[in-house]
Parts: C-alpha cells; structure tokens; sequence
C-alpha cells in the first residue's frame, strides 16, 4: 500500500509543528520510551543503577542534561560480550526481523536488530528526508549507495523508497560507473541517490562510458549523503551543473535510523525533520554541556531514539560536528537547520587549530580546473595533533605548465592559511593520482 505525503511540500504533518507542541510530543514519547528501557534494556538497567538515575523523575527533555551520555565504545563491549546483539538489545528475538550492519571504519561493526515497527519507524524517518530531498511517489530512482555488507545505504533505502511510493533500481555503487550509467541511460530514472563525491565521479565518466553527458542523462533530482561534503557550494555546484540536476543533502547513522535529516528545496541546510521519533541534542565535544541550537551555534549530534523497539539508545553521541544554519525556513518546516561538517574523531589539530578534512577539500575544489578536486591529508605525525605544517597532496589538472603547477602550489598554501589559519606543504600529483570514490567513502585523510 502506498503512504501519500500530507501535502505537496511536506511528507507529515510533524515537520511543521510549532515548537511548543514538538516539545509536548517528545516530553511525552520520551517518560514512554524511558520507561520501556528501564524494563526492558539490562543495558541500561545496568547503566541507570551505576549512574543512579532514577527514570521516573525525567519528565521533558530538558531533563536529559543530568542522564548519561551513551558512547560508540560502550556499544562495542556490549556487542562483544553479550552476542549477537548485545545487552542494549530490549525485544525478544522471536521479534527481530532484520540486522543491519555500521561500516565498522572505526573498530568492528555495530550491529542493530530492528521489529517490524522499528522498520517502519526507520522508513518514516527516512520518507521525510527523502522527501525534503524531492524524491515524489511514482519517482524512479537510481541506486547509488553500496547495497553490500549489511550497510543502511542498501536495503534499508530500498524499503524507504517503497514506503514512499518510490521505484527503487537497485545497482548498487559496487556495480561500478559503466553498469550504473548504462541503466541509466536506458532507464532514464528521475531520481539518483548515493554519496555526493562518486556520484560527482559518476557524472565525469558519462561521456566516456554511454556517449553523452550526464546532464543528457534525465536526472532531476539528487540526494546525497553518507560523508560530509554534499552541502558545500563547490561540491553541489559541480554535482548540479554535471548532472542538470538540484542536489540536496541527508544525513544518518546507523545506529538511530537509516537517515533522518534532510534539505528542502532552499539548500541552506538539513532541517531536524521527526521530534516524534526522536531526539537531537546539540553539545559541546569538549565539555559535554548543551549547546542552543541557534544560528551558527557549533557541536556534536547526541540522539535519543524514541519508539524504538529492539537497538533503543539514550544519548548517543555521533561524533558527527555540525553548523546551526538556520531555525526558521520559507517551507515552512520549523526544526532548525543544519551542515555536517565532519566527524570530531576526523578532526586534526594544527598549532592549536581545529581543522576539519572537509574544509580543505572544499578550498581545493573551488580552484578547479586548475587542481581536479581530488586531494588528501596525509599526516606524518601519530594521533590527530602536530605542531609542524600539514603535508597535503592536491592532484593537479591536465596540461598545466611547471610554472603554473608552482604557481597553483603557492596558491594552495596561501589558500589555507588565509582561510583556514593552517600552515600545509602541498604536494602536486597528476591527475589520476589518488583513488577515486566507489562503493566505499573516500578517506580525506590517508596515513601512510
């Protein structure tokens, strides 16, 4: 059966609530969900009597403050010791009907059962994102993301596209660029949806592999997610003037949803879309303390899942940095806005700086066709602090001369300083040089 979206701009109705009746909602989702932890969690049975938090005294969200953090380590041990779900598990097995699967980048895998109503709940969270995107019911859309290894970017895209009404062509980025753009080509979907950087790489083989260039390709519309990057200016406008389509940016995780921020039609960031499935905290990586989420407000994600049934967890902290871009938008959605800028456990201290991959991507980028964008960290120091320059390796474009491969290194270094305050030595390669993206993230940063 198809969902019909509650109007033509918004999927539900709950992405337009005041703030005062959001609050209300998750006030009362948030004592329910509590409780069904405190009865049904040994997790966080165990965890609440450590800390000595007594549940029933939480009664809105502004009481979260004084509850514990839940930490990507922690999930870990209880994965290891506790098998196959861990003790944070709170329904009963004859109940788990799927298994999804982090990319494990960090450590091994976490793994997350869901019920049947946790996939719904994970299809409702990722219709509004999705939608916000401008995917419509009766849209056919391109599969881009990995559809391998138990990765949220496959099979759960897959069940959220159909919930919405949507055909989903699941190719998959494993496929590789001749199999996708050849379907493509011969199915002309509306639609494409993976990560902004191969879906960028994508569009530059066009020519070579189907004979046309992608913008001839009948896309119209793009999501892109799965790293950050997709919301910077030289990243959607290269994305949107290959493809001759609008690009718009999501954002997920694992271990909460599927996806469950998304970017509306004004591209000025990804708007908070579900108070009534969850939770979004904003805090200081530092200090742990509540950030408002005011316009240009800075912090970590900490997400609370509610309605959840078998992976539930309190205070997740994301290690995802995010900017505030706005709390007020023109479509009339009211959860504030925001661009994810990477991940804290990414984040390179220079000289007492804190420096984020993506931002130097984005200063590369901007001085193409002279660099082609490609670009990589490659620390020659141990942990995420040093006090020399950063080397950075920038693959230059075609048919420059020596003196303008000198003049574009000078640039670069100038670039980032200015910007950036970070003194780098850049290292010129040709074009070819470094990997391109497929099925699996790009790394910014390449120990050696």
């Amino acid at each position: 059966m198809r969902n019909i979206p509650f109007s033509a701009r918004h999927w539900s109705a709950v992405e337009s609530l005041p703030t005062e009746d959001a609050r209300r909602v998750q006030d009362e989702r948030l004592r329910e969900q509590l409780a069904y932890l405190a009865g049904n969690s040994a997790f966080y049975q165990a965890k609440f009597a450590e800390q000595g938090v007594d549940v029933s005294r939480v009664a809105t969200t502004a009481d979260l403050a004084g509850l514990p953090f839940t930490e990507k380590q922690e999930l870990r041990d209880s994965l290891a010791a506790h098998p196959p779900l861990g003790a944070h598990v709170a329904a009963d097995g004859a109940d788990i009907v799927q298994v999804q699967a982090s990319s494990g980048t960090t450590g091994s895998p976490s793994y997350v059962g869901l019920t049947e109503p946790d996939i719904r709940t994970w299809c409702e969270l990722g219709a509004r994102a999705l939608y916000a995107n401008g995917f419509r019911p009766g849209d056919r859309v391109l599969h881009g993301f990995g559809m391998s290894k138990g990765f949220v970017g496959g099979l759960p895209i897959i069940q959220i596209l159909q919930y919405m009404g949507v055909v989903d062509i699941p190719i998959g980025a494993e496929a590789g660029a001749e199999r996708l753009l050849r379907v493509q080509a011969d199915q002309r979907p509306e639609g494409l949806i993976g990560t902004p950087y191969f879906l960028t790489h994508l569009a530059e083989q066009a020519p070579r592999i189907v004979g046309r260039a992608a913008d001839e390709l009948g896309v119209r519309s793009i999501s892109v997610g799965g790293e950050p990057g997709g919301g910077l200016p030289a990243v959607r406008g290269k994305l949107e003037a290959l493809w001759g389509a609008t690009s718009r940016e999501m954002l997920g995780g694992t271990d909460i949803a599927c996806t469950y921020w998304g970017e509306c039609e004004a591209g000025e960031g990804m708007h908070f879309l579900s108070p009534d499935l969850m939770i979004a905290e904003l805090i200081d990586p530092e200090t742990g303390e509540q950030v408002d989420p005011v316009a240009g407000a800075q912090g970590e994600l900490v997400y609370t899942a509610l309605r959840r049934q078998a992976s539930p967890l309190l205070r997740f902290r994301t290690r995802d940095h995010v900017v505030v871009t706005g709390t007020d938008c023109a479509c009339g959605r009211t959860g504030y806005k925001v661009r994810c800028v990477g991940r804290t456990d990414d984040m390179l201290i220079v000289r007492g700086i804190n420096l984020f991959p993506s931002a130097v991507k984005e200063l590369v980028l901007e001085l193409a066709p002279a660099t082609t964008g490609e670009m990589r960290i490659r620390p020659d120091f141990e942990g995420h602090s040093t006090q020399k320059p950063l080397p950075l390796v920038v693959e230059y474009g075609r048919q420059l001369s020596q003196q303008q491969r000198d003049e574009l290194r000078t640039t670069i270094e100038q670039r980032v300083r200015s910007a950036l305050n970070v003194k780098t030595i850049v290292d010129l390669v040709p074009d070819g040089t470094l990997k391109r993206p497929d099925h699996v993230k790009v790394a910014l940063i390449e120990r050696i």
